[in-house]
């Protein structure tokens, strides 16, 4: 616990000094889809220039293609287009924990020996054996072989050092980045949780109800001792963990209910209907929690005038919903609770938090996290 509380006030203290300032539109992994239509893009223009060198160089002038032309500017587009996309393998393959205890030196030529290899593999496979089929052995002469393989070479080399690992650098350490600032995040909720339950304010009036049970209702008291344990016993232990099981979520925050129902009775109404969802749901830790709290810290509530908190479950996300009654008196709040859980979200998966305020309700969806969709991102 001593340690624990050690690591939040170091993250407190980073935040204060050196808060970082957080975008709206926040960059995500790029699909499939993108890398495929980039590659395509590349491979065109670097096709268009090849041939306008290549052209350029035996002719002296720029021509449209002809004859064999129409043939070999395909294939090389497609060669092209397969070269980077194995390139772009290649390199995240050496860029993984695989290769990390692999010297450098070894490791480089290693690299380039793939490079190379897959480079020939594919010049024979997409140039030169569709040539053969099509135009036969007598247009495969030994030198323009040669000036084939070494050009394909050269040109793959160039495109794999300069282009793509200078891709593949800036997008780990994009990620590098995203996984400090989501681990900042996770202290920072840490942080808000442990200051909104061990305030003064929170403590005082959690003994003063524990008190009355004492001398009202000992096995009651004994509940309520129990589920304050329970809340702080779950802080501590997934406060660093990015995500957590649903129902280890819901647990937590039943065990806050049950405080809360204790100290409110009925002029808090809260309703549950979690609907039958499949194993290995994710949230992050104290989500639902922080919802909770925001609901009660900005509404009143009375016996006669009950608000009402409706938690469930709908298509993928697990609803949070109020009605509105705001305080009259005025309350200070930073408004960072649903910036960190949007955020959070952000870093972690490329679902997003639903807010939805009406006249009569204000309603938060947060998305229900599958463990391949927040390891992909």
């Amino acid at each position: 616990m001593k340690k624990n509380r050690e690591n939040v006030l170091i993250f407190y203290f980073y935040a204060k000094v050196d808060r970082i300032k957080k975008s709206k539109a926040t960059k995500r992994s790029r699909s499939q889809v993108q890398v495929i239509l980039e590659k395509l893009g590349i491979a065109a223009i670097t096709t268009i220039i090849l041939y306008t060198l290549v052209v350029y160089l035996n002719f002296g002038t720029i021509k449209l293609p002809q004859g064999e032309m129409l043939i070999e500017i395909p294939l090389v587009f497609f060669f092209l287009f397969f070269l980077f996309i194995s390139h772009e393998k290649i390199s995240r393959l050496f860029a993984s924990p695989k290769f990390e205890r692999t010297g450098a030196p070894k490791k480089a030529i290693l690299e380039v020996f793939i490079v190379i290899v897959v480079t020939i593999f594919l010049t024979f496979l997409l140039n030169f054996l569709p040539l053969l089929f099509v135009l036969g052995e007598e247009i495969f002469v030994p030198v323009r072989v040669r000036t084939a393989v070494m050009v394909s070479v050269v040109v793959s080399l160039f495109f794999y050092y300069f282009v793509e690992r200078e891709r593949t650098k800036k997008e780990l350490q994009q990620e590098m980045l995203n996984s400090a600032r989501l681990q900042k995040e996770n202290f920072e909720a840490q942080l808000e949780g442990l200051k909104s339950q061990i305030n003064p304010h929170f403590l005082f009036n959690s003994l003063n109800v524990l008190g009355s049970l004492i001398q009202q209702d000992k096995k009651k008291a004994l509940t309520f001792k129990n589920k304050l344990a329970d809340l702080y016993r779950s802080l501590l232990k997934h406060g660093e963990q990015q995500l957590i099981p649903l129902d280890q979520e819901l647990e937590t925050a039943r065990s806050y209910i049950y405080l809360l129902k204790t100290r409110f009775g009925n002029s808090i109404v809260f309703e549950e209907e979690i609907s039958p969802q499949p194993p290995g749901l994710l949230v992050p830790p104290g989500a639902l929690q922080m919802l909770l709290e925001n609901a009660i810290k900005h509404n009143g509530s009375t016996k006669k005038k009950p608000l009402f908190v409706k938690i469930f479950t709908e298509e993928n996300y697990l609803v949070v919903q109020n009605n509105l009654q705001p305080r009259k008196e005025h309350i200070y709040s930073t408004k960072t609770g649903l910036k960190n859980i949007s955020s959070r979200y952000r870093y972690l998966s490329s679902e997003e938090v639903k807010i939805d305020k009406t006249k009569e309700k204000f309603i938060v969806k947060l998305p229900l996290l599958k463990t391949h969709e927040s390891s992909n991102h």
